[in-house]
């Protein structure tokens, strides 16, 4: 691989934690009926969104454009990560109809491209996989919509896997979340970075046609290099979509922000991940894993 250019210049990490928010993560607070409506309709159906429970800073904006992430698998995790809001301890039963709740909203809101996610559940025997299979089913026979899911890593469970890939989702989406050293604190002590980049390979070997993608959250403490570095795995690892997003401390509990890295700085690591051969890029303060994520799934 090429060495980068050298116009990429992520800040240099502070040693402090930092609190004081900068000028370009203050935002308006978008108004109108649509946020009410969406809002209104997820109550109505039971349905949980990662939207509200990992306290997304996008969440005013996408329900005000009828659109949000479905947070399928209850709304407790079985992991303890250091910077994700959801609430974490023992989940409860699966709701056999979310499925067609899912579907019935994704309908209702008129998505024509489908994000569900879910919360990890390392107490099922599949991690919830079968689970995922038929809400993508629902969704698809529902509403015709493409699907993107955002999965856990199924404790390394080929089987479970391949489940979820059977329902051919348009876009197959695992975050890589941040650099291998950071992986304890941040993703605890059962997530595997090596298994990150197999869990995207063999999505693509087991179904080429299917689009992989990944994101990082900076901020962290992560340098320069070792960015560089999961960007050119994810890249051998097949991937084709990428997301690269600022962590904000949800808590005082949670890990604190290291470093906010300025609007320049992602531009310049955007443009760096497309000169690598990444054939989407949404790199930015705001961006999440599915922010925006119609569009870059109906324009590759």
């Amino acid at each position: 691989m090429s060495q980068p250019p050298e116009l990429f210049t992520l800040p240099i990490v502070s040693p402090t934690p930092v609190r004081r928010l900068p000028y370009w993560l203050r935002r308006e607070i978008p108004r109108g009926n649509a946020n009410h409506f969406t809002a209104s309709l997820l109550e109505e159906l039971r349905l949980e969104t990662v939207c509200d429970n990992a306290l997304c800073p996008n969440r005013m904006e996408c329900y005000s454009q009828k659109t949000a992430t479905f947070m399928i698998l209850g709304n407790v995790c079985t992991r303890p990560c250091g910077f994700c809001a959801v609430s974490r301890g023992r989940p409860e039963a699966l709701e056999d109809d979310e499925p067609a709740r899912v579907a019935e909203a994704a309908y209702r809101m008129g998505l024509k491209h489908v994000v569900i996610t879910s919360v990890t559940r390392d107490d099922l025997e599949d991690g919830g996989a079968e689970h995922f299979y038929r809400c993508v089913i629902a969704v698809r026979e529902r509403t015709g919509a493409t699907v993107e899911v955002l999965t856990p890593d199924f404790l390394n469970d080929y089987a479970a896997l391949d489940r979820v890939i059977d329902s051919v989702p348009e876009v197959f989406n695992h975050n890589t979340e941040t650099v291998p050293r950071l992986y304890r604190s941040a993703r605890g002590p059962k997530s595997d970075y090596r298994w990150t980049l197999e869990l995207l390979r063999h999505v693509r070997r087991q179904r080429p046609e299917i689009r992989t993608k990944s994101g990082l959250m900076l901020g962290l403490g992560e340098e320069r290099e070792e960015v560089l570095d999961v960007l050119s795995d994810l890249r051998d690892a097949g991937c084709d979509f990428l997301t690269l997003g600022q962590y904000l401390q949800p808590s005082s509990k949670h890990l604190p922000v290291v470093e906010y890295v300025t609007p320049e700085s992602f531009s310049e690591l955007g443009n760096l991940a497309k000169e690598m051969g990444f054939a989407k890029v949404a790199s930015g303060p705001f961006v999440r894993s599915s922010y925006h994520a119609r569009d870059m799934a109906e324009t590759f």
